[in-house]
């Protein structure tokens, strides 16, 4: 439920540039945006980091792109935000000690500590793919390729990614201890 959540303004700004344009999709994205973070405290008195980041992109560069009627500003977001994500991964091992990965997936799984530096550093690299994909298909598509890319392409991508994570995780998780078997017989 968390996904469709997090993904609900990408899907309005979707739906809104299919029956409208890019810059009505982009208030609606913006509105969305505020709807997402309002209800989000509304449910648990506090904000997450995510969502202030993208409610701020989302108001800068989409105000841009309303303001000075430029769909440029707003296909730009993705690929900052993205770099954002990337250069938090490493930033989260000077800052805390720890990476960020571990931080976030620690309470479900224990790994030895090279195995969360590499994750971390896989994170880096996609969040840095990522935005550079969306900027090469914004600029050499036209923008209702860059919107279906942005929709489905990132979030097929992205599913992709964490598929792949999960193997590589699975590789490295400690083998559950066995039950034994019992020599009673009836």
């Amino acid at each position: 439920m968390k996904f469709l959540f997090d993904f609900f303004p990408i899907l309005l700004f979707f739906v809104a540039f299919k029956v409208w344009d890019i810059f009505i999709a982009t208030g609606v994205a913006i509105a969305a945006t505020f709807v997402q973070v309002g209800v989000f405290w509304w449910k648990h008195r506090r904000f997450e980091r995510m969502h202030l980041i993208t409610l701020a992109l989302i108001v800068v560069f989409g105000g841009l792109t309303i303001f000075l009627r430029d769909e440029t500003f707003i296909k730009w977001k993705p690929t900052i935000l993205n770099w954002l994500f990337a250069a938090a991964f490493p930033l989260s091992q000077v800052i805390g000690k720890k990476p960020l990965v571990q931080r976030m997936l620690e309470t479900n799984i224990s790994l030895p500590e090279t195995v969360w530096g590499r994750l971390n550093l896989i994170w880096v690299i996609f969040f840095t793919l990522m935005g550079a994909v969306n900027i090469y298909v914004a600029y050499s598509f036209d923008t209702d390729t860059w919107v279906n890319f942005k929709l489905f392409g990132m979030m097929g991508l992205t599913v992709l990614f964490v598929i792949a994570q999960a193997f590589y995780l699975a590789k490295h998780m400690p083998e559950s201890a066995e039950i034994p078997e019992s020599n009673e017989e009836s």
